[in-house]
C-alpha cells in the first residue's frame, strides 16, 4: 500500500496537464518497443502475466489479449476485482508483493512490476519480492520492471529531496524512491534471474510538451548498456534460465 499522497506539493503546482499527459502517452509507447523486441527475441509471444502492485493500471497495454492472460494483483481487493471487471486484466489476486505464497510455482511467463517497486522499496527490502517473482517464473520466463532511475538529473533530485524529509513537500510523497540501476540488477542476479537493462526515456513529465519532445530524439540510445543505467525511466529485464 502506497503512503498518502499531498497533491499540493511543488512540482505538481507547476506541472501542467498537458505535459504530463504527453510523457504518459510517449512512456507507453517507448515500453511498448523496447518489451516488443525483448519478448520477441526470447519467443514469448503470448502466455501467462502475473502484474503485481497492478493498481489502476495493470499493462494492458505491454500484453493485449487473447495472447496474453493478465493476472492482476493488488494489496486491495476491490481494486484487483475492479481492473478485472473493467476488461484490463483477466483474473485478480489479492496479496503483498513478496507474500503470493498462494500463487503456485513456475507458473507465469512474465511477472511485472510497472512502477511498483520504488514504493515497495520504501517499506520492505527488495531481495523477497524478487525471489518471489523468480519462483513464479517458468523457465525462459523473464521479470520485467519499469522504474525511475536515481542516476538521472531528476531522480538524483527527488532522492535528495527524500533523504532530508522534504519528499511531500516536493512531490507529494515520502515513498516515490528512485532506484539505482546497479541496485535493480543486483536484486536480480541475486534472485538467480539474468538481468538486462534498458533506459525508457530521459525526458521528464514535469517538462514543457516542446521541450519533452525535442529531447525523445535521444530515448534511442537507451537500449545502449552504457547509457542506460542514466534514463530518467528504466526498463529492467530479467529472465529465469531455461534450465537450473
Amino acid at each position: 500500500m502506497s503512503e498518502p499522497y499531498d497533491p499540493d506539493n511543488l512540482l505538481d503546482r507547476i506541472s501542467s496537464s498537458a505535459a504530463l499527459e504527453a510523457h504518459d502517452a510517449w512512456t507507453k509507447h517507448r515500453e511498448q518497443i523496447l518489451l516488443g523486441r525483448v519478448l520477441g527475441g526470447v519467443g514469448l509471444l503470448g502466455g501467462e502475466v502475473l502484474s503485481v502492485g497492478a493498481g489502476w493500471h495493470p499493462g494492458r497495454h505491454l500484453f493485449p489479449a487473447p495472447a496474453w492472460r493478465l493476472t492482476a494483483n493488488d494489496l486491495d481487493p476491490a481494486r484487483a476485482n475492479w481492473v478485472v471487471e473493467g476488461g484490463r486484466a483477466d483474473a485478480a489476486a489479492p496479496g503483498r508483493a513478496g507474500e503470493l505464497h498462494d500463487l503456485p510455482d513456475a507458473s507465469f511467463d512474465v511477472v511485472l512490476y510497472r512502477l511498483v517497486l520504488h514504493h515497495v522499496v520504501f517499506q520492505q527490502p527488495l531481495a523477497p519480492v524478487f525471489a518471489e517473482a523468480a519462483r513464479l517464473l517458468r523457465p525462459g520466463g523473464v521479470a520485467i520492471a519499469v522504474e525511475p532511475g536515481a542516476w538521472h538529473p531528476v531522480g538524483a533530485g527527488l532522492a535528495l529531496a527524500n533523504r532530508v524529509g522534504a519528499g511531500e513537500t516536493v512531490h507529494g510523497t515520502a515513498d516515490d524512491v528512485p532506484l539505482s540501476p546497479r541496485r535493480l540488477a543486483a536484486e536480480a542476479r541475486g534472485a538467480g534471474l539474468d538481468p538486462r537493462l534498458a533506459a525508457v526515456t530521459y525526458t521528464w513529465r514535469r517538462l514543457p510538451v516542446a521541450v519533452q519532445r525535442a529531447l525523445r530524439s535521444i530515448d534511442g540510445i537507451g537500449a545502449r548498456p552504457r547509457a542506460a543505467s542514466f534514463g530518467h525511466t528504466l526498463m529492467l529485464v530479467a529472465k529465469r534460465p531455461a534450465t537450473r
